[in-house]
């Protein structure tokens, strides 16, 4: 047992494996060595042998194609400047409509809605009790009538004295006074419209008791309709009394009025001035309360017409366009929005006559060289965006 335990230890003590001795233990150190002087070799080649230097701007920017850009020739035209502004639609006149006198209400002459001229009976309250008050005013004026002659008679024959003529005159009089008050009062039994319009608002029904002065309805007179605007202190000096106004109601009407009044001093909170156009309604056509907006020719100016895509923002962020210079390059012009249609705008600022970059301005900037194409070639194949160069090669 001892023997074959001997020869175990032998065995495996040949099998121990040396780092240090064994053969290949030196290869990791040369690979190593290999790896950095490779390292070393890479980093200084630069400087055995440099690059070539990179390619100038210019030479680069004179390989660049120019972009290709749709333009249109414009020319300036004489436009007709408006002052904008919206308001609302108010009566001409308009009053609630009361009771003069108590009572109960006898009949309806007129309906709510309903269009009445001046005058014109809308409601009847009982007379019954005036009808009384008015017999009795008129006996009492008999009365005070004989009286009179008979003191008169009497002072002519000697027997009466004036004070009894003058009581005599004075009774009557006050007879008089109150046959008129009972009259007032009868003829207030009738509810009458105070001026034509249209009855708005009734809110009475036969048989109701009201007091005087309970309002029974509302009568507004919409001939003409007054259009209220507010006119900023930048504006003011262009609108002026008996100007003509194209006013356009959110029904749909469109109808001419008259500018009748511009306020003399600004509102102390917003710093405008307020303004008033009339419009004839003589049929009632156009309701009270609407919203209208209304233009006021304020000047000419000269112009040119352009969409509202054309506009582009300076470096600055003013407003411009961009234009064709005699060189192929880009230009920027600020301009000034004069006038607004739903078809395009008219900015002014331009030359009387300029070559407007229509497609591809955004792809293009103030300086840079460009490849014009006439806007009415590139619209033939309904290109609906901006050009690039690929593409206008198939224009081509």
């Amino acid at each position: 047992m001892s023997d074959m335990n001997k020869t175990t230890d032998a065995s495996d003590a040949a099998d121990t494996l040396d780092f240090e001795t064994s053969g290949g233990s030196g290869v990791s150190g040369w690979v190593a060595t290999a790896l950095t002087l490779a390292l070393i070799a890479w980093m200084g080649s630069g400087y055995i042998f440099p690059a070539e230097e990179a390619a100038a701007p210019e030479a680069r920017d004179a390989g660049r194609r120019a972009a290709t850009v749709a333009v249109r020739a414009s020319v300036a035209e004489e436009v007709t400047q408006f002052f904008v502004a919206e308001g609302q639609a108010l009566p001409d006149r308009e009053t609630m409509i009361r009771a003069e006198t108590s009572g109960e209400i006898e009949s309806l002459s007129v309906q709510k809605g309903q269009i009445v001229d001046a005058g014109v009976e809308i409601a009847r309250i009982d007379a019954a009790e005036r009808s009384a008050q008015l017999t009795q005013a008129n006996a009492e004026i008999e009365r005070a009538t004989r009286e009179v002659e008979n003191a008169q008679s009497l002072l002519e024959r000697g027997v009466a004295t004036q004070d009894r003529v003058t009581d005599a005159r004075a009774a009557l009089a006050t007879a008089q006074a109150q046959l008129a008050t009972v009259e007032q009062g009868l003829d207030n039994t009738v509810i009458r419209a105070p001026f034509p319009g249209l009855l708005d608002d009734l809110t009475i029904d036969p048989g109701e008791y009201v007091q005087a002065g309970t309002e029974v309805g509302r009568i507004i007179d919409t001939d003409p309709l007054t259009i209220e605007v507010q006119v900023p202190q930048q504006a003011v000096s262009g609108i002026r009394a008996d100007q003509s106004a194209m006013v356009s109601f959110i029904t749909g009407e469109t109808r001419e009025g008259t500018v009748t009044y511009v306020s003399g001093s600004a509102d102390a909170q917003t710093r405008t001035f307020r303004a008033e156009v009339q419009v004839a309604n003589p049929d009632g056509a156009i309701p009270s309360g609407v919203s209208a907006q209304i233009r006021v020719p304020v000047g000419e100016a000269t112009a040119h017409f352009i969409s509202p895509a054309v506009l582009a923002l300076g470096t600055d962020g003013i407003l411009g366009v961009k234009t064709l210079e005699e060189d192929n390059t880009v230009g920027f012009t600020p301009v000034e929005i004069v006038r607004a249609q739903t078809d395009g705008i008219w900015v002014s600022g331009l030359d009387d006559q300029a070559t407007i970059i229509t497609i591809g301005q955004g792809f293009v900037s103030a300086g840079e060289q460009v490849d014009p194409r006439d806007e009415a070639a590139i619209a033939q194949v309904n290109l609906a965006a901006p050009v690039s160069p690929s593409v206008a090669e198939e224009v081509q």
